[in-house]
């Protein structure tokens, strides 16, 4: 009788799984989650049928099985395992009395069951369809889970084994050793995340304070450094000369040549705006002037600041073309470009 239901609703539970799984979709991206995957499948007849024959006597209808539809969301980070499920909380009815959170009460063995287990169903505010008013009585399975938990229990699936018994003590041993290993790296890798994440907010507010000499640089700093526009003022007045127009390019791309210029804190770059904007803009002058350009990238006043800070420091011109080779790559253009730069910085009164 459930056999034949199954085949009677097959269609429905097809439907069930595109809307949960547009949702659930839905619901990570626009919560700005990344997630390792979400899957959904309809059981299977024979295996509807192996489970009937195992523990039929639990079931009357078809209603009473809850994992027709299974879905799962395995993500990066356990923490994200709790935010998801408060998510899905909002979108769908939750059966709390068969919901269940495995990692709540679990032998040593078992890291990749921890899942946490929602029996749900979908609310008619959410769908409803008269002709299948089942599609909001069928209950279906949400699975949450960290990618190294999914890994373990697919694996461990995978072995064949379903009792410690049937292993032998040697390989049981080692599988339960890999389950810590895996547990451990999962608790570190959240660990790591959220020290970076903390690193990066203490980053964010000692630059919003001005405390600069603080701040190393690095790509992200550099990124956080770059929302005070800090080359602003001088490439406004850049572009007064020929009454150009300014547009933002992406100055991420100079962070690894700073490196290599030795600076090495943001207070660093605060000081070579400080000491070489004057002669930056003279510089300037002399490319612009005789020309009428009317679009200045923002990079202008950074790649004029470095230029007159490698000649301040005696680079010359061959520290002129090892700047270009880094911003542009490296080509024969960069020569000349970097002898015509140094003839005009040498007509300039640098301070």
């Amino acid at each position: 009788m459930i056999l034949d239901e199954y085949r009677e609703n097959r269609q429905v539970f097809e439907k069930m799984e595109e809307i949960v799984r547009t949702q659930l979709e839905k619901c990570v991206a626009d919560n700005n989650i990344y997630v390792n995957a979400i899957e959904a499948r309809i059981k299977a007849e024979k295996s509807l049928a192996g489970k009937l024959e195992l523990k039929g006597h639990k079931y009357k209808t078809l209603s009473d099985i809850t994992d027709i539809l299974g879905t799962r969301v395995i993500t990066f980070y356990s923490e994200e395992v709790d935010k998801i499920s408060a998510l899905i909380d909002k979108i769908f009815e939750i059966d709390w009395d068969n919901s269940v959170d495995k990692r709540k009460a679990l032998d040593l063995d078992r890291f990749g069951y921890m899942s946490l287990h929602f029996i749900c169903r979908i609310p008619k505010s959410l769908y409803y369809d008269a002709e299948h008013p089942e599609i909001n009585d069928f209950r279906f399975e949400i699975q949450m889970r960290t990618a190294l938990q999914h890994v373990w229990a697919t694996m461990y699936h995978d072995t064949g084994y379903k009792s410690g018994i049937e292993v032998p003590k040697e390989h049981l041993r080692n599988m339960n050793r890999l389950a810590g290993m895996l547990e451990l790296a999962d608790e570190q890798f959240s660990r790591i995340r959220k020290e970076i994440n903390d690193y990066r907010r203490n980053v964010q507010s000692l630059v919003a304070d001005g405390n600069f000499d603080e701040v190393p640089l690095d790509s992200d700093t550099f990124r956080s450094y770059l929302t005070m526009k800090p080359f602003k003022k001088l490439i406004d007045k850049i572009a007064t000369i020929n009454q150009a127009e300014v547009y933002e390019d992406n100055l991420m791309r100079y962070v690894t040549t700073l490196l290599k210029m030795n600076f090495r804190t943001l207070g660093d770059l605060q000081r070579l705006i400080k000491d070489c904007s004057d002669d930056a803009y003279k510089l300037a002058l002399h490319q612009l002037s005789s020309t009428d350009l009317d679009i200045l990238a923002l990079s202008v006043a950074l790649q004029n600041l470095c230029l007159v800070y490698i000649i301040k420091k005696g680079g010359g011109e061959v520290g002129l073309r090892m700047f270009y080779d880094a911003v542009f790559g490296q080509s024969a253009y960069n020569e000349e470009r970097a002898h015509r730069t140094f003839e005009q910085i040498s007509k300039i009164n640098i301070k």
